[in-house]
């Protein structure tokens, strides 16, 4: 194989290295994002639980409220029924109260309902916060990792940059341009192998001078479909 083409090779590995390290970087900002989605819907979902909660408690605390005004309306209406002594006002503060006591006895069963209804919402507001706990412990370690793993392929992201910038210093000059190019248009691959008469970049069969000048190696070779520079599958 051409010498030029072995160097072009190691570097388009390096290139391959840093295109990899740049996507795997690209990336974590979303993982970032999705970890801290988990975390929001927790968050938002002890939030609805303590709202529930907090309406169930209102709740009861209105319903105690009227209790206790009927309560005191049957306690003043009884007052002015013994004081009374007309037998028709007698009968309708009698019928007053009886009704009153119904709206009591109506009122405190319902109470009980929403008591029960608070025990439940607390028991989820309760679940609710273990989950958000949980999460946040999940997220704090997921955090802590995509921060490490952001250290590691930056810090890789540099050494192989050094390593790029030497090797491109020693690859072929005159070849160097083309191969940038192709490495820009052609997904990171400017240089593919050459099998069976079948260029492994596009996958597209080439002349047959074509694979005679890449077996010879005396020149280099491009693929007259895609462009890219080929060199010996076997190689």
């Amino acid at each position: 194989m051409l010498d030029d083409v072995r160097a072009l090779l190691v570097l388009q590995d390096r290139d391959r290295r840093l295109l990899g390290i740049a996507k795997d970087l690209e990336r974590l900002p979303q993982e970032e994002a999705r970890t801290k989605t988990k975390m929001a819907d927790d968050q938002g979902a002890v939030k609805k639980a303590h709202d529930a909660v907090t309406e169930c408690d209102l709740r009861i605390k209105r319903v105690e409220l009227d209790v206790g005004a009927r309560k005191t309306s049957i306690a003043r209406m009884k007052v002015q029924q013994f004081e009374t002594r007309k037998n028709d006002e007698f009968q309708a503060l009698g019928n007053e109260i009886t009704r009153y006591e119904k709206d009591v006895d109506d009122l405190e069963t319902k109470e009980l309902e929403l008591m029960e209804e608070l025990d439940a919402a607390r028991s989820l507001q309760k679940d609710a916060e273990a989950a958000l706990a949980k999460t946040l412990s999940l997220v704090e370690e997921n955090l802590k990792s995509i921060a490490e793993r952001r250290t590691r392929l930056e810090n890789e992201h540099h050494e192989v940059s050094g390593e790029r910038s030497r090797l491109a210093e020693n690859a072929p000059q005159d070849e160097l341009p083309l191969y940038e190019r192709l490495m820009k248009t052609k997904d990171g691959l400017a240089l593919a192998p050459l099998n069976a008469g079948q260029c492994g970049g596009c996958h597209m069969k080439v002349i047959p001078s074509t694979v005679v000048k890449v077996n010879t190696a005396k020149e280099l070779a491009r693929c007259e479909n895609c462009g890219r520079m080929l060199y010996p599958g076997d190689a």
